[in-house]
C-alpha cells in the first residue's frame, strides 16, 4: 500500500492520552488525511533514522508531513500537535492560533502533560488493537 499524499502521526502506542487523541483525530478527519503508527514500530523507527532523530525516544507525538513526497517534513511535540489541529479543519483549526507563542513557551506546556501522561491517563501493557472498521488507518500493527 502507498502512503504517499498522506500525514502520519506517530504516538506513544502504550500511552492512554495518545491513544485518546488518535481516536479523536480519526472521528474528526473527515478528509482522510492521517494514517496513524505507533513509535514502537519499525515503521517509526525507520522514518526517525531517515531524518536523523533518535528511536529511543517516545515522550512525544510526531506528524510527518506530506509522508514520501520531497516537502516530507517531521514536526515534535507542540508544533505537531496545532498542525494536526490546523489539518482537521473546522472548529479545531482555530488552536492553530497558538503557534504565534515561541516552541520554547509551547513545548513547556506539552512537556509538562507529556512528563506526566502514564500517572493522569494511563498506560497499557502493549499497544492496543484497533477497532477492524479502522485497522486500515495504522501502518506496521
Amino acid at each position: 500500500m502507498s502512503y504517499k499524499h498522506k500525514s502520519i502521526i506517530l504516538f506513544d502506542g502504550i500511552c492512554g492520552l495518545c491513544n485518546r487523541f488518535v481516536r479523536f483525530v480519526i472521528k474528526r478527519d473527515l478528509n482522510n488525511k492521517f494514517l496513524f503508527a505507533s513509535l514502537q514500530s519499525n515503521f517509526a523507527k525507520t522514518i526517525l533514522q531517515n531524518h536523523g532523530h533518535p528511536t529511543d525516544k517516545l515522550d512525544t507525538l510526531i506528524l510527518v508531513n506530506n509522508y514520501q513526497e520531497s516537502s516530507e517534513k517531521i514536526f515534535f511535540k507542540a508544533q505537531g500537535a496545532l498542525l494536526i489541529l490546523k489539518h482537521l479543519g473546522g472548529f479545531w483549526k482555530i488552536f492553530y492560533g497558538f503557534i504565534i507563542f515561541p516552541d520554547f513557551i509551547l513545548n513547556f506546556f506539552y512537556k509538562l502533560v507529556a512528563n506526566n501522561r502514564y500517572k493522569i491517563f494511563g498506560k497499557y501493557d502493549s499497544c492496543p488493537l484497533p477497532d477492524p472498521n479502522i485497522q486500515s488507518k495504522f501502518i506496521d500493527l
